[in-house]
């Protein structure tokens, strides 16, 4: 046995099983901060659905969190948040039970629609119905692919304050009408010369700004709506810039996308701020964990919401733990927009970080990796070590994992802590045929997340 191997075999904490109802209470020394960020190595692993699901709970019902805030568009989770917190508007449920929208159906419709997810949505519905209106959970969407929905959402709501204003969205906004069924058009005409939206889509941003004080003596308050209507012309302006930025650089457009969900993070804890308020950020692994501590930082200078997390709230106010796995199953398709399939995973690569994992033999546990709470002589040993972390979004190529889905990676610098199941098996999706979507190959970048 190494060395490195020895003093990691002593630093875990074996858990019991998910449903164990001991499982989430593990994961209490973590809590307590502003921001607690979930990672997940597969957007398709019915455990880390699971867990996360438990430590949120947790999270809510010991520790006060009331923001759940995940990797996906905010249309979509707006319908399930209006269902969890009964907030007036369309409703929905993860399966569509409820009247109204139904969310999570462009590709890959198995990344939120499946009855993991689906019992956390029931179980905040439950939770906040014995709650007054500020403790309520609610539940948000950092990313940035609805610009169509989101066109409409702020139509929507300027129609019911101000109509006059919706007439001028409706025209100014009408500079994107060509492309909101496809989006990835818009950037290449852009990089053609052909259109530039930008500065409409800006008028129409600072307009809600400005008005802002007026907005809010209207019929729709100022809170929850107002909030939305603001949150999607900025989604709006984001995303014109990233469907442009995708044509002449991956790296800046992946750093594009993840400051804007920071910046929408960051927007709803000033719209329901701590200490009163504390958010749960669920998204992948190479999203929330340090990007400066992978290849994603050190070789191609992207950034991600766990490292803007880190330096621009504090450190000491932010958590992030990952998760990972050895093999099993996973949902995932083999190429954008195919159906999904259960596919077998790969057993880990003998210099990867989850070789070192799987060789405890414990089947589950978690390694805390903070200062004053790991070893010393193994933070040294796993920073002399130069291993390759697994990365498996919607898209699984296990032909060609090595180039497809794995990475250079410092375990210990870029979690806070790491959640290990050897082996998992695929999510219970509501669904395995996927709906066509317009949106083409460049979003998967670079891991199919």
């Amino acid at each position: 046995m190494t060395h490195l191997q020895n003093l990691f075999n002593q630093a875990i904490k074996p858990l019991p099983s998910i449903h164990d109802k001991t499982f989430a209470s593990n994961f209490d020394t973590f809590a307590g901060k502003q921001v607690v960020l979930l990672g997940d190595a597969s957007h398709g692993t019915s455990e880390f659905y699971s867990a996360r699901a438990e430590i949120t709970k947790r999270l809510i019902q010991e520790h006060g969190y009331t923001i759940v805030a995940v990797e996906a568009d905010w249309p979509d989770a707006e319908a399930i948040d209006r269902y969890v917190r009964m907030r007036p508007g369309p409703k929905a449920s993860v399966g569509g039970i409820a009247a109204g929208h139904e969310p999570f159906k462009r590709f890959p419709t198995w990344m939120w629609r499946n009855r993991e997810m689906q019992e956390l949505v029931e179980w905040m519905r439950d939770w906040n119905q014995d709650q007054s209106p500020e403790k309520q959970v609610g539940f948000y969407g950092l990313d940035l692919y609805s610009m169509g929905a989101s066109i409409r959402a702020v139509i929507d709501y300027l129609d019911g304050i101000d109509p006059a204003a919706a007439k001028v969205a409706r025209k100014r906004y009408g500079c994107l009408e060509p492309w909101v069924d496809d989006p990835t058009a818009y950037g290449l005409s852009a990089l053609q010369g052909m259109a530039d939206c930008e500065s409409q889509v800006m008028d129409i941003l600072q307009n809600l700004l400005n008005r802002r004080i007026e907005y809010a003596q209207g019929e729709f308050r100022m809170d929850d709506e107002y909030q939305s209507g603001k949150q999607n012309a900025y989604l709006v302006r984001d995303a014109e810039k990233y469907y442009k930025a995708m044509y002449w650089s991956s790296a800046t457009s992946w750093t594009m996308r993840d400051t804007h969900m920071f910046d929408t993070l960051h927007r709803l804890m000033q719209h329901r701020p701590p200490p009163a308020h504390k958010a749960v950020v669920w998204a992948h692994n190479s999203h929330v964990g340090d990007a400066r501590y992978t290849s994603m930082g050190m070789r191609r200078n992207e950034v991600n919401i766990g490292q803007l997390c880190r330096e621009r709230l504090g450190r000491e106010n932010v958590c992030i733990l990952g998760c990972g796995t050895h093999t099993g199953t996973v949902a995932a398709a083999q190429d954008w927009d195919d159906d999904m399939e259960v596919m077998d995973v790969n057993t880990s690569r003998d210099d990867s970080w989850e070789r070192v994992a799987h060789e405890t033999g414990v089947p589950s546990f978690v390694v805390d990796f903070r200062r004053g709470q790991i070893d010393t002589r193994l933070r040294s040993a796993m920073a002399a070590e130069n291993r390759l972390e697994r990365f498996i979004g919607v898209i699984y190529r296990p032909d060609t994992e090595r180039m497809s889905h794995y990475s250079y990676a410092f375990l210990h610098k870029q979690f806070d802590g790491f959640i290990w199941f050897d082996r998992t098996k695929a999510v219970r999706p509501l669904e395995t045929i996927q709906p066509k979507t317009p949106l083409g190959k460049e979003e998967t970048y670079p891991f199919g997340l």
